[in-house]
C-alpha cells in the first residue's frame, strides 16, 4: 500500500444528542484512503473505554426500513432493539454505516427489489446485479471503536463476519449478542426467505 493510499480516520463533529430512547453523543467520524472517502455516524451513551465492555451495534444503513418501514426486511426493529439495549445497559455504541443493501447502494437495492418481485431471493438478485451477496467491510468501524478507546466489547449482531473483522483489529469481543427480530405474520415471507437465503448475513 502506497503512503497516499493509507487509510485515515478524522472526528468530523460531536454534539449532544437526545432520542427517544435516552440521551446520547453522536458523532461523526471520516475515513479516507487516498481519493476515497467514507462517513459514519455514532452514537455513543456512558463511559465505553472503561473496565466493563460496552454493547456494541454496527448497522448498515438501510433507507427503505429504517426510515420508510418497509416489510421486506426487519432492518428498522434491529436498530431499535439496538438502541433500547444500549439505553437499558447505560453504555454503548451504535455505528451507523452508509452501506445501504449491504454495499451496492441505494439504486441497486431497488432494483434488487424488481427482481426480488419476480421470484429471485436476495442473494439471487445481488448476483443478478452483477455482485456478491455482502460487499461490506469494516475497516471504517474498527477503526473508530479505536478512535473512542475501545478495547473491548459485546458485539450486538448476527454476522459472524463482524466478530472476525473486530477480531482481527485486535478488539476483544466477550459476547455475541443475538439481534433476533420476531417476524410478525405479515412480515414473514419477507424476513423467513431472506433468513433461509442469507444465513449468517443477516444483521
Amino acid at each position: 500500500m502506497t503512503k497516499s493510499e493509507a487509510f485515515t480516520l478524522e472526528k468530523a463533529a460531536e454534539a449532544n444528542f437526545p432520542t427517544q430512547f435516552g440521551q446520547f453523543r453522536i458523532y461523526g467520524f471520516i475515513g479516507r484512503t487516498g481519493d476515497k472517502t467514507e462517513d459514519s455516524v455514532v452514537l455513543s451513551m456512558g463511559q465505553v473505554d472503561g473496565a466493563e465492555p460496552p454493547l456494541v451495534r454496527i448497522h448498515s444503513q438501510c433507507l427503505t426500513g429504517d426510515v420508510f418501514h418497509s416489510l421486506r426486511c426487519d432492518c428498522r426493529a434491529q436498530l431499535e432493539m439496538a438502541l433500547e439495549m444500549i439505553a437499558s445497559s447505560g453504555h454503548g455504541l451504535l455505528i451507523y454505516e452508509h452501506k445501504e443493501g449491504r454495499g451496492i447502494g441505494l439504486m441497486n437495492k431497488l432494483k434488487a427489489y424488481e427482481l426480488q418481485d419476480a421470484g429471485a431471493d436476495t442473494v439471487e438478485a445481488n448476483n443478478m446485479l452483477g455482485f456478491d451477496a455482502d460487499l461490506r467491510d469494516y475497516q471504517l468501524p474498527t477503526a473508530i471503536l479505536k478512535a473512542l478507546g475501545v478495547t473491548r466489547l459485546k458485539l450486538l449482531s448476527n454476522n459472524p463476519e463482524k466478530i472476525d473483522a473486530i477480531t482481527k483489529a485486535g478488539i476483544e469481543v466477550t459476547e455475541r449478542v443475538p439481534c433476533i427480530i420476531e417476524p410478525q405474520e405479515h412480515t414473514g415471507l419477507y424476513l423467513r426467505t431472506k433468513k433461509e437465503k442469507m444465513g449468517h448475513l443477516l444483521g
